[in-house]
C-alpha cells in the first residue's frame, strides 16, 4: 500500500464516501449506495461549516477510508473545545491492516494541534 495522506473530501469523493458508509452490516441497513439529494445537501452543509471536516484517507487517488471530524466549543474545562470523531469507515478489504489506527492517530493529532482538550469517538453498539 502506498503512503496514506489525509485530506478534506471534495465533491468528487462523495460516491466513494457513500459506498464506504454502506460497506458494513450496520451501514447497509441505514445508508444508500447512490448519491442522492440528501447526501448532496449533507456534503454541502459539512463543507460550508468551518467546525466540520469530512476527511478521506487517500493512497494515490484511491480512497481507503473516511471519517467526519466536528469541533465543538464548550464552557466545561474552562471553555475548552472538543473534537468529535464519527462515521469512521475503512474499506472492507483493508480492515485489520492498520488503516483505521492511522486515521484515528491523525485525527487526534489534529485535535492536539487545534488545542482541543479532548477527542471523542462515537461508536454503535453493533
Amino acid at each position: 500500500m502506498s503512503d496514506v495522506i489525509f485530506r478534506e473530501a471534495v465533491r468528487g469523493d462523495l460516491p466513494a464516501v457513500i459506498a464506504l458508509l454502506a460497506d458494513d452490516v450496520l451501514g447497509r441497513t441505514r445508508d444508500f449506495t447512490e448519491v442522492d439529494a440528501a447526501y448532496e445537501k449533507a456534503f454541502a452543509d459539512i463543507d460550508a461549516d468551518p467546525r466540520n471536516q469530512l476527511i478521506v484517507a487517500d493512497a494515490d487517488g484511491e480512497l481507503l477510508g473516511c471519517m467526519q471530524l466536528t469541533y465543538i466549543p464548550g464552557l466545561g474545562r474552562h471553555g475548552a473545545e472538543r473534537q468529535l470523531i464519527e462515521a469512521v469507515r475503512v474499506r472492507s478489504d483493508l480492515r485489520g491492516r492498520g488503516v483505521g489506527r492511522q486515521m484515528i492517530t491523525w485525527a487526534v493529532d489534529q485535535a492536539r494541534q487545534r488545542g482541543c482538550a479532548l477527542a471523542q469517538l462515537t461508536t454503535d453498539k453493533t
